[in-house]
């Protein structure tokens, strides 16, 4: 069972940015595609960002594509998502996923979430 903490959540005003980091507790992080996703409220939670094992592949939500940028570290077995020129609209809890990278809803671990909270 592998666990995963995210971090580097907060409140930001538009236009800022925000680092997300998601640490594994296991070697084996090397061995999965990841991803983010987020959750508003009110609403179902939905794919941002997801990166290849070994990181030379990834894809975006439309909505963040230019703005965001997710990678990951083996070494230090974990992911990142840059997150810049927010808007409100991006506010949410975002979860980190260790997943199938050619199959999106096939998430074997999710971790506990970050509020991430831009105002206007």
């Amino acid at each position: 069972q592998m666990q995963l903490v995210e971090s580097g959540g907060g409140l930001v005003q538009a236009g800022g940015s925000l680092r997300l980091s998601c640490a594994a507790s296991q070697r084996t992080f090397s061995s999965y595609a990841m991803a983010w996703f987020r959750q508003a409220p009110e609403k179902e939670r939905e794919f941002v960002a997801a990166i290849s094992r070994t990181g030379g592949r990834t894809d975006y939500l439309d909505s963040v594509k230019g703005r965001f940028t997710i990678s990951r570290d083996n070494a230090k077995n974990t992911e990142y998502l840059q997150m810049n020129s927010l808007k409100p609209e991006d506010t949410a809890v975002y979860y980190c996923a260790a997943l199938d990278y050619s199959d999106y809803a096939r998430v074997y671990y999710w971790g506990q979430g970050t509020q991430v909270t831009v105002s206007s």
